[in-house]
């Protein structure tokens, strides 16, 4: 397969988590992600803003940056004209960084009040669904505009994270503007079969991310109610290869469908337990062995 291998800096620095991976320097994670042989990583809060700074620190380790996520919240009318501005400036940003991806995800009613232990996600109505909808197709056409593509990542504790919901979001979007980031990880996560996701919507995906998952963690997570964040810091995903996702059948998949393009190895994991280096090696070593197959 013609694809490009990136790393999440995630692995490494957690975007939401700010405790876990802290103390890294964006040179310190961009040195292990070059020495490891990866392509491309995604945005970290380690790294400077201005465009010029970040391609000179990014060319520095022979590294690109492939996109970064933009939380919306199209579902409330009200904050339609604020959220549209805020993405476009995003766009315009990784354009200036020569992304090709815009990875998108709705945050109404979800990630919110993080003093609550237990989560509680209050599925969106009628209303607020065509309002999110309506709100997709602006900024995919503003994508579309710039060359880019509205990459959607569905997602754990969210409005769109089960496949029910996945499927209305699919059916009720323009496949011109709004298309899919595949995440084995997040299915998984949500009670969807990666494979079968795959399979399904091939035709809207046109970037990946590889995350695997600890099915004792996500079994206990389910049992309490505990929140996202609190079955990451559990250890709940993992890389590829160090979980119960098959990525064997996958890759057949993508290797028949000629899939071409980024797929980026994610593990959000505290990197005081799960040394980001070793798993990085151990993901890389999986997928070698399951693509030589």
């Amino acid at each position: 397969m013609k694809v490009k291998y990136g790393i999440s800096a995630i692995n490494w620095v957690n975007e939401d988590i700010l405790e876990m991976g802290d103390h890294y320097t964006a040179e310190e994670v961009l040195a292990d992600m070059s020495a490891l042989g990866f392509e491309g990583t995604e945005f970290c809060r380690k790294f400077p803003r201005d465009p010029s700074a970040l391609q000179k620190l990014l060319s520095g380790y022979n590294m690109v940056l492939t996109s970064q996520w933009k939380s919306v919240h199209f579902s409330d009318p009200s904050r339609r004209a604020g959220e549209l501005a805020a993405f476009r400036a995003h766009a315009d940003f990784l354009k200036a960084m020569g992304c090709g991806h815009v990875v998108t995800c709705e945050t109404g009613n979800a990630f919110e009040d993080l003093t609550k232990n237990t989560v509680r996600v209050d599925p969106l109505n009628d209303d607020q669904w065509k309002h999110m909808v309506d709100g997709l197709h602006e900024a995919g056409r503003y994508c579309k505009e710039l060359g880019m593509k509205l990459v959607y990542h569905y997602h754990g504790e969210t409005v769109v994270e089960s496949g029910e919901e996945i499927q209305r979001l699919m059916e009720s979007t323009d496949p011109d503007l709004v298309y899919m980031l595949y995440d084995t990880g997040h299915a998984y996560f949500g009670g969807s079969d990666p494979l079968n996701i795959l399979r399904k919507y091939y035709d809207r995906i046109p970037y990946i991310h590889l995350k695997d998952i600890r099915q004792e963690v996500l079994e206990a997570k389910r049992a309490s109610g505990l929140r996202f964040r609190e079955a990451v810091r559990q250890g709940v995903f993992t890389v590829p290869g160090d979980g119960c996702i098959d990525f064997a059948p996958i890759f057949a998949e993508l290797k028949e469908r000629g899939y071409e393009g980024w797929m980026i190895i994610e593990a959000e994991q505290d990197p005081q337990v799960a040394n980001p280096v070793e798993y990085a090696r151990k993901a890389r070593e999986y997928l070698a062995g399951i693509t030589a197959e």
